[in-house]
Parts: C-alpha cells; structure tokens; sequence
C-alpha cells in the first residue's frame, strides 16, 4: 500500500510539474545535439583539410564556435519559454530579444572569424608560393571588411530591439561633431592610416626614413592608429599615423639603384697623368660586372683642391642590398687605387709649402 500510494503521488508530481522534464530533456537533447555537430565538425574539417582550397577551411573553422554558441541559445530560449509558460516572472518576458540579438551576434562572430582566417590562410599560401603579394593591402581590405560586418550586426540588433535606425543615424551626425572634437588626434590618426592604406608610400616590411623626424626603421605593422617601426639597433618605434600626412617619408627600400659618389684627389705633381687616370676608371666601371652602366656614368676632373687635383666618381651598382653595395663600393675603390698607383701617381693628402722672399741672415752668437 505504501509503494502504491509514493507511486502514485510521483505520477501525481510529474503531471503537475511535467515541464521540469520537458526542460531537462531540451538541455539534455542541446547537449547532445552540440555534440554531434562538433563531431561532424571536427571530421568535416580534416577531410577539407586534405583539398588545395583554402576557403573551406577557413569556412568550417570559422563556424564551429558560433555553430556551437547558436546551438545553446536556441536550446536555452525554448526551455525558458517552457519555464515561462509557468511562471509570470518579467524576466522571461526578454527571451525573444535576447535570441535574436544571440542569433545576429553568433553571425556577425562567423563572418570575422571568417574574414580573419581567410587572410591568414591567403597569406601563408601566397609566402610558401612564393609569389608576389601585398601584405598591406590585404590587411587593409581585412580591416575594412571586419569593421563593415560590425557595424552591420550592430545596426541590426538596434533594429531588431526596436530602436529607429534612421532616428540612431540622425543622433550620430549631431554628436559625431562633440565626439569628433573630442577624439580629434585619434580621428586625425585613422584618416592617417586611411590615407597609408591608399596611397601606400610604404608597405610592411619596407625600411623607410624620414629627414623631417628622427624615424628610421623597418614597418613591422600598420595599424589603424598607430604604425610600428622596428629601428636597427631593433628597438620598436611607434608612429602616430597623422604624423605621415605632415612629414616626408623616404621608402629605401623602392629605390632601383644604390649610388657610389666618391671624390679623389691625386698630387699636382701627376697633373699629366690626370687624363690617363680618368680614362682607365672610366674603363674599368664600364667592364665592371656590379656596376649599372645603363645609368648615369660620370668620371671626371673637378677641382684644383689646396693640396691636390680632384675628380669624382659618379656611378650606380646594380643591387639595392644595403651590404652587398658596401662591398661593391670598397671593390672600386681599392680598383681606384691600383690604377692610380699603376701609372706612378699617388693620392694626394693635405700638405703646406712655405715660400720665404729673400735670404734669413744667420743668427750670430754672443
């Protein structure tokens, strides 16, 4: 009799209080369900990882974590509608907002996180090819689509809670101008990094200076606020970008030649053999295998300098590497040299030759 009557007084509870079950069972089935897909997740992304395609895996990457967060949201709101169903509390009364705002927000989480990985992979790919790329225009285009998402999702969800967006649209151009004051210098910096993504006086990687400030270094990354250039005794240099609209900037690292512009000086005791001495330079530059003599090739007599007889050498080598024209350029000038010393002359140094007018009487002692 006392099984019969605790059995029946369950029986009793579970119809009374049937949607406790019916709430475990959703989170149970949420569970389950969550499960499952990152089980076929994980497998789906280790085949595609197998293809030449890039944009599947970055695909399937991008959504499992919001697959799986969209999967809780919807499971979590029915069971609170279940529980609503029971309760008048006001709280349940923010469910319908809360999913739809979830539902956006796990969107607009899968778009950046495919935007993200889908420059991660073009990059890697594109290195390990070996073919030419822009690494600063795909990091601009990234940023400008990940911003452009945000915006989007945010827009969205003010819509979507009942907010006017024409009326949100309307108050942000009248306090965009306190705002705008207000953030001026970091407003003046994005419109700076705005205007290096499309102009692109440098890219990552580029060793620039400027002779207008104190910045000399190579760009490790450019941000919307700030760009970071690694110095060469390797200490990180942060740059405001709205110092780039106001200042010079020289990019090395474009240039198609590197210059040798060198001055020497020989004894006016070899003025005739000056003539000899230039040609034979001359000579040997254009036989030179380093040396570019597609560009402007100059040796000649320039000065009658105090203590010597001055020409200059004006040439450009071939590469741009910074320690393979060092090299170049001690080649040349040890050519230099030779040649001058070849022909019995030499390299003049800064002497004084005193000329005394009449004979200086001697000196007679006491």
């Amino acid at each position: 009799m006392e099984f019969e009557q605790i059995f029946s007084k369950a029986l009793e509870y579970f119809r009374t209080e049937s949607w406790i079950v019916q709430v475990f069972i959703i989170v149970f089935v949420t569970l389950l369900i969550d499960w499952v897909q990152k089980r076929l997740m994980k497998k789906l992304y280790a085949k595609l990882g197998r293809t030449k395609n890039y944009w599947d895996d970055s695909l399937i990457e991008a959504a499992q974590r919001p697959i799986s967060a969209l999967i809780w949201i919807l499971g979590l709101s029915f069971a609170a509608e279940i529980v609503q169903a029971q309760s008048d509390a006001i709280i349940f009364s923010a469910i319908d907002p809360i999913r739809e705002v979830g539902v956006i927000v796990c969107l607009v989480w899968f778009l950046v996180r495919f935007i993200r990985l889908g420059e991660q992979n073009i990059v890697k790919q594109r290195l390990a090819a070996g073919e030419p790329f822009d690494r600063t225009t795909a990091d601009a285009i990234a940023k400008l689509l990940r911003i452009s998402v945000v915006i989007t999702g945010v827009l969205v969800i003010l819509q979507t809670l009942g907010y006017s967006v024409s009326g949100v649209l309307a108050f942000g151009g009248i306090g965009g101008i306190a705002v705008g004051y207000a953030a001026k210098d970091l407003l003046a910096n994005f419109f700076g990094g705005l205007t290096v993504y499309m102009d692109r006086p440098f890219d990552v990687g580029d060793w620039i200076r400027s002779p207008d400030r104190q910045i000399e270094g190579t760009v490790e990354k450019i941000g919307w606020r700030i760009t970071c250039i690694r110095t060469f005794d390797k200490r990180p240099l942060y740059v405001p970008n709205s110092v780039f609209t106001t200042i010079a900037v020289e990019n090395p690292s474009r240039m198609t030649n590197r210059r040798i512009y060198e001055t020497v000086g020989i004894r006016y005791d070899d003025v005739a053999k000056m003539e000899i001495i230039i040609n034979d330079v001359k000579t040997m530059l254009k036989q030179h295998e380093e040396i570019d003599t597609t560009q402007t090739m100059i040796v000649n007599f320039n000065e009658f300098a105090p203590s010597s007889l001055d020409f200059f050498v004006y040439t450009f080598t071939r590469t741009t590497n910074w320690i393979k024209f060092h090299e170049i350029k001690q080649d040349v000038m040890l050519r230099i040299i030779n040649i001058i010393e070849s022909h019995g002359a030499e390299c003049a140094f800064p002497t004084s030759t005193v000329h005394l007018a009449g004979q200086i009487p001697p000196i007679e002692a006491d």
